[in-house]
Order: C-alpha cells, then sequence, then structure tokens
C-alpha cells in the first residue's frame, strides 16, 4: 500500500488523529499512576535507599532503548496499528506486578525485583504504543500533518501523567498498590480492545535506512532532545522526594503542573513549528525549560516549586516535536519508523540514566544539586539547539 495523500480538512486530520493518539492517552496513563508512588514505596514502604528508588522508576527508561529500534521496523514493515496494540498488551501485563509486588511486601528484595521486572515490561509497552502512534497518525493525516501529529501525541503523554499522578495517588492511598495496578492493567486491555476496529494506516514502500545510515543523522538531534529530557528526568523520578526533604506536601501537584504547562502550550502553539521553523521553536523551548528548573532550584515555597516546574513543562512541550519535524524532512518516508525509533533511544538513555545518578547525587549533596544539574544540561540542549540550526542555515544557503 502507498501512503495516503488524499486531501484531509483540519476538522477530519484532529479527529483523526486524535481517535489514534487516544491509545498513546492510555498507555501513559499506566506509566503516569504509579510514578508518584513508586519512589515513596521503594524508599518508605520497602525501606531501600534514594538510588534504588530512583533505579526503580527509571527501569522502564533502561527497557526503552533495547525496543525503540525493533519499535520502529515493526511499525514499518508489518504496520503501525498491529504495533500499538502489541505495546498496550505490554501495559497490561505490566500493571500486574503492583498486585504481585504487593503480594510480597513482607520479602521487600522479592517485591522489589517484580517491581523493576514490570517497569521493564512497562518501558517495551512504551516503545511500541508511542513509536507506532505516531507512525499510525503520519500515516493517515498524511506527512504535511507531521508536526500536528507528533504535538497531539505527546500532549497525550504529559496530560495522561498529569492526570495519573492525582490518580494514582489516590487509588493507592485510598484502596492500596494492588487495587493501583489493577486499574492500570483494565485501562491498558480496554484501549487494546478498542484499537481491533479502528483502520490502520498504509504501510509505506521504498527505500528503507539501515538503522547505521539512520543513528548518523539522528545523532545531534537526539543528544539536543536528551539534554533537555534531563530535566524532566529529574521532576519526575526525585520531585516527591525533594518535596518530603523540604517538609512539602502534595508533590503530585508539580507533576500535574508539568503536564498541564506542557499541554497548554501544545494546544495554543503548536502551529508556530510551521510558522518559524523546528530549529528556533526549539531553541525556545530549551531556553524557557532551563528557565523553569533554574527557578526549581531556588524555589522557597512549595508554590514557587509549582511554577516553576509548570515553566519547564512549558519550555519542553515543543521540543520533540520542533526537533522531530526537522528530522524526519532528512529520512525517506519508509524509515520513518525506524528514525523515530532511534530518536526515542536518546530520551529513554538520558530518562534511564538521570534516575540513578540523580539519586547518587542526591544522597550526597542533597536534592536541589540534582535540579541544579537538570540546569545545566539544558544549557548544553540551547548550545546544541543553535549549532544545527547554523548548520542548516549553511546547507540552505549553500544549495
Amino acid at each position: 500500500m502507498r501512503e495516503s495523500t488524499t486531501k484531509l480538512n483540519p476538522r477530519e486530520v484532529y479527529w483523526i488523529v486524535a481517535s489514534i493518539v487516544f491509545f498513546t492517552f492510555v498507555c501513559y496513563l499506566t506509566i503516569g499512576m504509579p510514578l508518584a508512588v513508586l519512589p515513596r514505596t521503594v524508599h518508605v514502604d520497602l525501606g531501600f535507599g534514594t538510588v534504588l528508588a530512583g533505579l526503580t522508576v527509571s527501569a522502564q527508561y533502561f527497557a526503552s532503548p533495547v525496543s525503540r529500534a525493533s519499535a520502529g521496523r515493526m511499525a514499518d514493515v508489518r504496520g503501525a496499528k498491529l504495533t500499538v496494540m502489541t505495546g498496550l498488551a505490554a501495559c497490561a501485563i505490566s500493571a500486574l506486578s503492583l498486585p504481585l509486588a504487593s503480594y510480597l511486601a513482607s520479602t521487600p528484595v522479592a517485591s522489589l525485583v517484580v517491581l523493576i521486572v514490570g517497569r521493564v515490561v512497562l518501558g517495551f509497552g512504551e516503545s511500541w504504543v508511542g513509536t507506532g502512534a505516531i507512525v499510525w497518525g503520519i500515516g493517515r493525516a498524511g506527512v504535511m500533518n507531521t508536526a500536528r501529529v507528533i504535538s497531539l501525541n505527546g500532549m497525550t503523554t504529559y496530560g495522561a501523567i498529569a492526570l495519573g499522578a492525582p490518580c494514582g495517588v489516590f487509588i493507592e492511598g485510598r484502596f492500596g498498590l494492588a487495587t493501583l495496578g489493577m486499574v492500570m492493567a483494565g485501562l491498558a486491555l480496554t484501549g487494546f480492545i478498542l484499537a481491533i476496529p479502528r483502520v490502520p494506516a498504509p504501510i509505506a514502500h521504498g527505500e528503507r535506512m539501515p538503522i547505521r545510515g539512520v543513528l548518523g543523522r539522528i545523532t545531534p538531534f537526539g543528544l539536543a532532545l536528551a539534554a533537555g529530557t534531563v530535566g524532566f528526568g529529574a521532576i519526575s523520578t526525585f520531585i516527591t522526594l525533594f518535596y518530603a526533604s523540604q517538609r512539602w506536601s502534595n508533590p503530585a501537584f508539580a507533576l500535574t503542573a508539568f503536564g498541564l504547562g506542557f499541554v497548554a502550550v501544545r494546544l495554543v502553539f503548536t502551529h508556530v513549528i510551521e510558522t518559524f521553523g523546528g530549529y528556533r521553536i526549539a531553541i525556545i523551548c530549551l531556553t524557557a525549560e532551563t528557565a523553569g528548573l533554574l527557578l526549581l532550584t531556588l524555589s522557597p515555597s512549595p508554590g514557587a516549586a509549582i511554577a516553576s516546574v509548570g515553566l519547564a513543562g512549558a519550555g519542553m512541550s515543543l521540543l520533540f516535536p520542533a526537533l522531530g519535524t526537522e528530522l524526519l524532512a532528512l529520512v525517506p518516508p519508509a524509515s520513518r519508523g525506524a528514525t523515530l525509533g532511534v530518536f526515542n533511544m536518546f530520551l529513554d538513555l538520558c530518562l534511564g540514566a538521570t534516575g540513578p545518578l540523580a539519586g547518587v547525587l542526591a544522597h550526597w549533596a542533597g536534592y536541589r544539586s540534582v535540579y541544579e544539574c537538570a540546569t545545566f544540561a539544558g544549557l548544553v540542549g540551547v548550545a546544541i539547539a543553535v549549532a544545527l540550526f547554523a548548520r542548516s542555515r549553511r546547507v540552505r544557503l549553500a544549495a
């Protein structure tokens, strides 16, 4: 099948893409719901240190790089719809680790192992759903709507985290860890069932770049993405314990602020990528995120921290679609899935390393130092984005 070139009006594009990224929303609900619960479960309930608390959350992101390339190739060759459904099944299986870990709570080591294995399985599920949904959306809506597809897909991810984090805290606090896991499994299975009748995307034929060739083109973009992702990794992994160290309450609201800032900017400003170009928007996004992280390190109160995290979320909002739109313009259609898979690997590797490294840093220098390092990473990201923009201008002038 060839990629569809049928002209769609904006409303048709919106509903087609929304019906597909809904499955990403379901996937990220299963990611967001335990996000503010797991660090406390591992550190307080099971009695392990901050490094293991961070490692448990980050285990998902160690698994994702292993599956990103295969998820991309699967979407390119076997179809994006099948890739998404496979990921939803993995999310359901992962959720069942929570009831099992709760049952094994009297044996902390066994409970911790189960939680980590569950996070690893979730990493595979996130790879398949996240990559597959973007390829599915572009295949149905057309390449001219790439920025819109990536933006809406990402909006659902952080929107789901914003909604899922406080819901997860509420469910676990009222009904326990086991019930939280069962609710998550039910959501993932519902998504799987709803995906069955959906129209699949055409499979693009033509040149498929080898992974090595894809990696060479992606690396600069991936490094900029990774530098901008350190802040999210630090916030998602340690904001709960940071609040506790300051004797502040309601850390889940900080995660909600990040998600709301992220979603608000994507709702209002997605079109600016097409208007001003991805490189310019990436530079602006990284600058705003870095400012939010800097303010977080200086926050004297939970209200100031929430506002700072919200600014960081707003800053990160358009980073992936801005860089992704410029990147996908450099590869053939038949390699979009592989390109997105490898591009996401940089994000996953960064998030996977951030948890344990930040745990070590927090142990020796306190939780504020985690966000100071994230601020520095943001500055590095700004420098890389500026260099990419300058290179693109030189290439354009040479042509």
